[in-house]
């Protein structure tokens, strides 16, 4: 069975589409831990609601290319995401993005795995550091605690848990 690390990331009714798909994500495997719900600030186009982000972690038999070219655009085609070509940044009911897989480091379509953003962007570190603290990032040679401690120190409040909202 792969571990199979996922973002999930909604400024449209991230309330309910945050939980909904991580309910149809277990269509394709056992969710064996999920993180709190953060409440981020947009990045690139600002001009939008704040973001609401989680991660889970995924056990399933699928392998990252299933993951990519099947259960991803399913699950974000069932909950009605919209990708604007010209704003690629842009406001969405869900977006699913595979981060990390197993401890492997691979090329899935355009996709680098582990995530490269995620030394960068607290809205994946933090969440991803509940999940599995000492998970060590292959290519950054950092636990995933050690990366979100760092984004948090620089982040302070524009970065806040949402105990109101779960998964």
């Amino acid at each position: 069975m792969n571990q199979v690390y996922l973002a999930l990331g909604s400024n449209i009714r991230a309330e309910f589409h945050l939980p909904q798909a991580v309910r149809l994500l277990t269509s394709c495997g056992a969710i064996i831990r999920k993180s709190s719900v953060w409440q981020s600030q947009p990045v690139g186009d600002t001009n939008q609601a704040d973001f609401l982000n989680a991660a889970v972690l995924l056990e399933t038999a699928c392998d990252a290319q299933q993951i990519w070219d099947e259960v991803i655009p399913g699950i974000e085609a069932r909950l009605l995401r919209v990708r604007d070509p010209l704003n690629k940044n842009g406001p969405r009911t869900i977006d699913i993005d595979l981060v990390l897989f197993n401890e492997e480091q691979l090329q899935v379509a355009h996709r680098r795995v582990p995530d490269p953003d995620i030394s960068s962007r607290i809205f994946l570190a933090v969440p991803l550091a509940e999940l599995a603290p000492g998970y060590c990032v292959p290519g950054v040679g950092k636990p995933l605690s050690e990366i979100a401690a760092e984004l948090q120190t620089d982040h302070g409040s524009v970065f806040i848990r949402r105990d109101d909202v779960r998964l």
